[in-house]
């Protein structure tokens, strides 16, 4: 009878605990929080202290666990990298932070499998770095689609300003533009434009729901348009003024932006051209010369 190697059947042993791990923290609850705001606006009624209660009851204990083995500040952090992100309604705080400690705890059981398995220094420490990283991947995952999300913002800023500036100066006001480019645009600055819109509608001022919108995108072109339209409002300049001046320079910007990356091209180049193109070619005009080097010495 044959026996496996020591490190497969480690590896066999830790991918079996972290797929149970992983479900829990992929089919993880919402928290109390976030079930106690659903109920209160399905039912239409304000939180009490019977609603708080029933939803601390109704806290599964994988929730409870997460919260007690996870600092606050974590939270806070996770938190702020979903906003950026555009918060995916299928991720939300409790998941991602359940998902970091399930990773976390698979790779820290392969490492600890793998490590008794062959107990050396440089092995123990590759392992400790990998469940480190382990622990900080959702946090890079979420930190990647913010900078893309960010990334798609800036280059749809410009044609927004235009579609905007039209649409004022046809006889719009200002938030009819804004909700017309919302309801034409398919990207994330669309999203943000509703989303601002909505939060006028539920009454919050217009100031502050225009801030909001600058924080939450967290674009600098986009803020310092938002800061332009604010003073404008302030002050009583001409909004169609203000559109017509953002929108010519985002354009200007985008095509400053576009000749940069073009200027960059050549540089990017040259190490995939020296590490994998050259050596090839060397190969190919150099290695018959030095077999008939080699076969006539």
């Amino acid at each position: 009878m044959t026996t496996l190697p020591a490190p497969v059947l480690a590896a066999a042993v830790a991918v079996g605990l972290a797929l149970p791990l992983m479900g829990w923290a992929v089919l993880i609850r919402p928290g109390a929080a976030a079930t106690a705001a659903r109920a209160n606006l399905s039912r239409g009624l304000g939180t009490d202290a019977v609603g708080d209660r029933a939803a601390r009851a109704g806290t599964p204990p994988g929730a409870r666990l997460v919260r007690a083995l996870t600092p606050q500040g974590t939270f806070a952090r996770i938190d702020r990298l979903l906003v950026g992100a555009g918060r995916p309604a299928a991720w939300p705080v409790g998941r991602v932070v359940a998902a970091k400690l399930v990773l976390a705890a698979a790779a820290g059981v392969l490492g600890i499998l793998l490590v008794g398995a062959n107990p050396q220094p440089l092995f123990v420490i590759t392992m400790a770095v990998t469940t480190v990283v382990s622990y900080f991947v959702p946090e890079l995952l979420l930190t990647s689609r913010a900078q893309e999300r960010r990334d798609a913002i800036g280059r749809e800023l410009a044609d927004t300003l235009d579609q905007m500036t039209i649409a004022v100066e046809a006889g719009l006001g200002f938030e009819s533009a804004l909700a017309r480019a919302g309801r034409n645009g398919t990207g994330p600055l669309a999203e943000e434009l509703v989303r601002t819109l909505q939060d006028i509608g539920v009454g919050q001022p217009r100031r502050e729901a225009y801030l909001a919108l600058a924080e939450r995108a967290g674009v600098d072109d986009l803020r310092r348009f938002i800061r332009a339209v604010v003073q404008a409002d302030a002050y009583g300049v001409s909004i169609a003024d203000v559109l017509r001046t953002q929108a010519q320079e985002m354009r200007l910007k985008r095509r400053q932006r576009a000749e940069e990356k073009a200027m960059q091209i050549p540089v990017k180049v040259i190490f995939p051209l020296i590490l994998c193109i050259l050596p090839t070619l060397f190969i190919v005009l150099l290695g018959p010369t030095a077999v008939e080097m080699m076969t006539g010495m």
